[in-house]
């Protein structure tokens, strides 16, 4: 495959069974082949992605010291601000040329995980900066939800199943800022090549190259959505949790040709994370003879904690 394919949500949500099958077999046909797509027909409107863009931007523009006093190493970079650098792809020692900030989960006091999310760090300096990120958290929440009902009828189970799991989940809001390089980099490139986490992450700004996704033949492919589409793909914990039924797919973002080296990229990824207490352990159906089971039982929360420290947000 030289491309990704595009699905158009919208068929999920008619009333018209033949519809909704045919997004159930289009995004499971390209989550067991490549493990990404590109999705039309999401719940983000053009205004508000307009005024995240435009957030983000800000925040990103103040000043060093305005940037760090937002940052909380202790919270192994789960909210607020994570500087330049500081994050690298699991095996490498190189930092990423990319510095972000995390917006959380928001849940009720009477949650039982309510002790378990940090609070989200508020940004004094741009008032619109927290209630804008929290509306775009909550309609790619949406958003996701639905693609995971989709997979969960791909996979035979109730459209259901993941409800529970994913809508208090540990899930996180990343804009992220890529700067203008200003020197040749030593063996580093804006996000070295990695899998997600989570579940699916959905991602806005998809639109120019940068992002390649890397198919079966080890060939490398330029992932590049239309303006109104999310890219999504196949986090390592969906894929453990079906036995690689549908795979996670090693992607990443390259450095841009040096005459662009001045300017800088911005991508919205939302890892879509389920509750920390949902079992990671081989859905009984996608085990068989020929698919022997390939993983140890394990939790969200336990598989979380391992690849924090692999990617050096947490320190042993």
């Amino acid at each position: 495959m030289q491309n990704i394919p595009s699905v158009d949500l919208r068929d999920f949500l008619s009333n018209n069974p033949d519809r909704k099958q045919k997004f159930v077999n289009e995004i499971g046909n390209a989550f067991e082949d490549i493990g990404f797509v590109a999705l039309k027909g999401h719940f983000l409107d053009q205004q508000l992605v307009e005024e995240l863009y435009s957030e983000i931007r800000q925040f990103f523009s103040l000043p060093l010291e305005i940037k760090k006093s937002y940052e909380n190493p202790e919270l192994g970079g789960q909210r607020g601000y994570v500087s330049f650098g500081k994050e690298h792809a699991k095996g490498r020692k190189e930092g990423d040329l990319k510095e972000f900030w995390h917006f959380g989960q928001y849940v009720s006091a009477d949650s039982k995980y309510a002790s378990e999310y940090p609070e989200n760090v508020t940004v004094k300096e741009l008032p619109r900066f927290n209630e804008i990120g929290k509306q775009a958290y909550q309609m790619l929440e949406k958003t996701g939800i639905y693609v995971l009902r989709a997979l969960a009828l791909r996979l035979g189970l109730d459209e259901f199943y993941f409800d529970n799991y994913a809508k208090e989940g540990n899930s996180i809001l990343r804009p992220i800022h890529y700067p203008p390089i200003t020197s040749e980099p030593e063996n580093a490139i804006r996000a070295a090549a990695h899998g997600d986490i989570n579940l699916i992450t959905l991602l806005m700004g998809a639109q120019g190259k940068g992002l390649q996704v890397q198919n079966h033949n080890g060939e490398w492919i330029d992932a590049i959505a239309e303006p109104d589409e999310l890219v999504i793909n196949v986090g390592d914990m969906l894929s453990r949790h079906t036995n690689n039924r549908l795979k996670s797919t090693i992607h990443q973002v390259v450095n841009p040709p040096r005459e662009l080296w001045g300017t800088s990229r911005y991508s919205i990824p939302f890892f879509m994370h389920p509750v920390s207490d949902m079992p990671l352990n081989c859905l009984e159906n996608c085990i068989d003879s020929e698919n022997p089971k390939q993983f140890e039982d394990i939790t969200a929360g336990d598989f979380l904690y391992e690849r924090l420290v692999d990617l050096g947000l947490i320190k042993k």
